[in-house]
């Protein structure tokens, strides 16, 4: 499903922030001279860059201060709130998951009902943030969704009467903060945050679909947070996503089949820069869905790309090496069919998946110690793949270069050690 993480940029931007404007509050030097402050806008300026340029760890110190600095002025403390939004995302770069939360809580704290523009540390974002990183899960997470879905339908219904038939005869005062943008805008805007809130509305699905399946409704709340995705926003790839993953759990295969491939075509044809391909995670968990689904070769377009752009990623190489080793189970099972169930020795494309199978596991499990990745259950999955794949195969020999050599275990030796060193 789609991610409900927001563009990075949407809690960080606006040119009309008032910090971007002069705040000039007054200090005494320790000789009795009176002298403006620093500004906090410098400060959030320059860890907004460094931010955007990935830096988070120089980031940080930059807009601690701002921070500081609005505490000491007589600012409203509604100011703080779009710096608490980014201390919280550079937090979570930083994987500093607990300042993160708490960043956002105060922020929340301080406008809670999102009414306030985005730009002013209102709107939606902190919700959503705080819908997944909140401790408690299930009940928790669904109620900080409820408030970013409220704050985007009320802003969906702004748009809309701005844009509809009606919008060129409201008055400025009814317009608001909307009144100077031109109309190719408001359309945009529209749509994105129509995007935003489908997003919101399966990230609502996922909980109701774990943390809260045992409840009796669990069911028709999906259906009905589904429907309502599908409506504001039916040409996106997050909420068909979800529909796949509401049928894959229904066992209704065909139609989770449909939903996928629709979600696919929808993108698969543009460049990766394009904005309307879904982000690296969303793409990963369409990845394992295909392959819940039966439909490896898609599943395999999608995980080739996923490395040609990142690839160091653990989980696109690890979700790869699985694909090609379900690729070729189905191949074993059909060729013992064929041959009326009569144990035959792998064919060469049989044997040909069976290697690219373990090719792939085995780069995961390199870089799996080389980044010190977190995920137990994948590292193990893989080496237990790996293991039955030597079996069949027999070990890998050296090649002369240091790529990827298996002890009788299946586990990678000296070369993982001298990769993670370097």
């Amino acid at each position: 499903m789609g991610k409900t993480k927001s563009d990075r940029q949407s809690t960080t931007k606006g040119d009309k922030s008032v910090l971007n404007g002069t705040i000039v509050a007054h200090q005494r030097s320790h000789k009795g001279q009176v002298k403006p402050a620093e500004n906090p806008a410098i400060y959030l300026m320059q860890a907004i860059d460094l931010f955007h340029a990935s830096e988070p760890d120089k980031a940080l110190p930059f807009a601690q201060q701002a921070l500081d600095l609005l505490h000491s002025t007589n600012t409203s403390a509604l100011e703080e709130s779009p710096v608490l939004n980014l201390i919280g995302e550079i937090n979570l770069e930083l994987g500093d998951i607990g300042s993160a939360r708490q960043s956002f809580l105060t922020a929340a704290s301080l406008e809670p009902t999102g009414s306030k523009e985005e730009f002013l540390g209102g709107g939606a974002e902190h919700f959503l943030w705080l819908a997944q990183l909140c401790e408690e899960g299930g009940r928790e997470s669904v109620e900080w969704f409820q408030k970013g879905i409220s704050v985007w339908r009320r802003e969906i219904g702004e748009l809309e009467r701005l844009a509809g038939p009606d919008g060129a005869s409201l008055s400025d005062k009814k317009k608001g903060k909307l009144a100077k943008l031109p109309e190719p805008e408001v359309a945009k805007l529209l749509e994105e945050k129509k995007t935003k809130l489908a997003n919101a509305l399966c990230g609502t699905v996922e909980v109701y679909m774990t943390d809260l399946s045992w409840e009796e409704d669990a069911e028709t709340k999906c259906e009905e947070l589904i429907a309502e995705a599908l409506l504001v926003a039916p040409d996106t790839p997050g909420p068909l996503q979800t529909l796949a993953s509401i049928r894959l759990s229904q066992l209704k295969v065909d139609d989770a089949r449909a939903a996928l491939s629709r979600s696919l075509d929808l993108w698969r044809d543009l460049d990766s820069d394009d904005p309307n391909v879904p982000d690296f995670s969303t793409r990963v968990s369409l990845a394992r869905l295909l392959m819940e689904a039966e439909l490896e070769d898609e599943a395999m377009e999608v995980v080739e790309r996923l490395v040609a752009e990142d690839d160091t990623s653990v989980e696109a190489w690890y979700l790869g090496g699985w694909c090609l080793h379900l690729m070729g189970a189905k191949r074993q099972k059909e060729a013992a069919r064929l041959e009326d169930g009569k144990e035959e020795q792998p064919d060469g494309e049989l044997t040909s998946l069976w290697a690219a199978s373990r090719e792939w596991l085995s780069t995961s499990l390199k870089l799996y110690k080389a980044i010190k990745y977190e995920d137990e259950k994948l590292r193990d999955h893989a080496h237990d793949l790996v293991n039955s794949l030597n079996k069949d195969l027999g070990p890998v020999a050296e090649d002369g270069e240091g790529e990827s050599v298996n002890d009788d275990d299946g586990n990678l030796e000296d070369e993982d050690e001298e990769m993670a060193e370097t």
